[in-house]
């Protein structure tokens, strides 16, 4: 059954002292943090416990961990996940060239060590002794899991997007997650005399082990209401006028809920707010958020689909011109509309110079239903041999 951790290391240095003071260390470095989140902040720094953040990209989980490290003063160390990692980027690695370099050593004074042998046997032991030099800390590159394990100073471990990671690097952080040790095979097992602050993210690409949720505290962090976003944006003083950005804030949920493949992030939202101060927006219209779209919309079928979007979002009451609906595709279909026309009765003419003389009857131009094909007299016989069994295709 593994243990819990030591519970005589001192971490009250900087520990909040309540949610409030949380909310309050926080709003000052900037981050304004809800009453759940603060309160998950709390529990993390009492129960040392590691804290994993899900949600969509852009809704400030790094950044959660970012001003965790501000507020406690503690050093910030970021171990960025992708596919194809291993336990060399992660842990620790041996320095290879630094081991070849003391083998040569070796080989210089080689004879200095067995010089005093009387047979091989007692030579070998004596060359086998010096194994342990060649595996000790002296070589070890440590990577971002086992500096934090072996820091002397507290820490915060930033493990971000641990969802891009393979599940065996995921296997890798368990060990740490519930004990705050690592395990080297040719050197033993090293623990935290400092617990470091533990903060994983995941954008939910791919679904967690159970074994990892159950040793974290778990937050999903979503889009903030609007009251929080539009606090947001004028807490990093973009320079826009209130009216515009409580606007601006607006049309940013109302392009969330259109389907793109990527939705605006608040630091995006912020982005946005930034630009159009420094090009002097004081009304906002949907030709000025057309032509800065691309600050919050980074792919063309999203592009089409705002942009068509953009003037019902400015103006709900805005009448969007028939050539601007664009479908959002960002292909042509041919349908040729033209203004005052009758769909109708130019559909009949369309499709009257379309087709074939003979291939509708004149019902089909009507409106009305087909008249009956006539099928002409031993069509069947020749499709089907009278008395003849059919045979079934393979």
């Amino acid at each position: 059954m593994s243990s819990s951790p030591d519970p005589t290391v001192d971490t009250t240095a900087e520990e909040f002292t309540d949610v409030d003071d949380v909310l309050a260390r926080f709003g000052e470095h900037g981050y304004l943090a809800d009453q759940r989140l603060a309160t998950t902040v709390f529990l993390q720094s009492r129960l040392a416990k590691p804290l994993l953040l899900e949600g969509p990209a852009g809704v400030g989980k790094t950044q959660l961990a970012l001003s965790l490290a501000e507020v406690t003063g503690r050093k910030l160390l970021r171990l960025q996940c992708y596919e194809g990692q291993d336990e060399s980027k992660a842990l620790y690695e041996w320095d290879y060239g630094k081991q070849l370099l003391y083998t040569q050593m070796l080989r210089e004074k080689i004879h200095d060590i067995v010089d005093d042998t009387d047979t091989l046997a007692d030579a070998v032991e004596r060359i086998a002794a010096q194994d342990d030099v060649f595996f000790s800390e002296r070589f070890l590159a440590p990577r971002p899991l086992l500096q934090a394990i072996d820091s002397d100073e507290p820490v915060v471990l930033l493990v971000d997007e641990v969802d891009r990671a393979d599940e065996a690097l995921e296997a890798l952080l368990l060990e740490l997650l519930s004990e705050y040790q690592i395990s080297i095979p040719e050197i033993g097992t090293k623990r935290a005399e400092q617990l470091p602050y533990v903060v994983l993210t995941s954008n939910n690409t791919r679904d967690l082990s159970a074994a990892l949720k159950r040793r974290c505290l778990h937050l999903f962090l979503d889009y903030p209401t609007p009251e929080r976003e539009l606090d947001i944006v004028h807490s990093k003083q973009t320079g826009l006028q209130e009216s515009v950005a409580q606007r601006l804030v607006e049309v940013v949920r109302g392009l969330r809920d259109l389907d793109l493949r990527k939705a605006p992030s608040i630091s995006e939202t912020i982005d946005w707010a930034r630009t159009l101060a420094v090009l002097g927006v004081n009304e906002l219209r949907a030709d000025v958020l057309a032509d800065t779209l691309g600050v919050v919309v980074k792919y063309e079928r999203d592009l089409a689909r705002a942009g068509a979007a953009l003037p019902r979002l400015v103006d709900p009451n805005a009448v969007v011109p028939e050539e601007a609906h664009g479908h959002g595709h960002g292909h042509g279909h041919g349908h040729d509309h033209h203004e005052g026309d009758d769909p109708s009765a130019d559909g009949v003419a369309r499709r009257r110079t379309k087709d074939q003389p003979g291939r509708h009857d004149e019902a089909y131009y009507k409106g009305g239903p087909p008249a009956p094909k006539s099928v002409p007299t031993g069509q069947g016989g020749r499709s089907f041999a009278a008395g003849k069994p059919r045979k079934r295709p393979f």
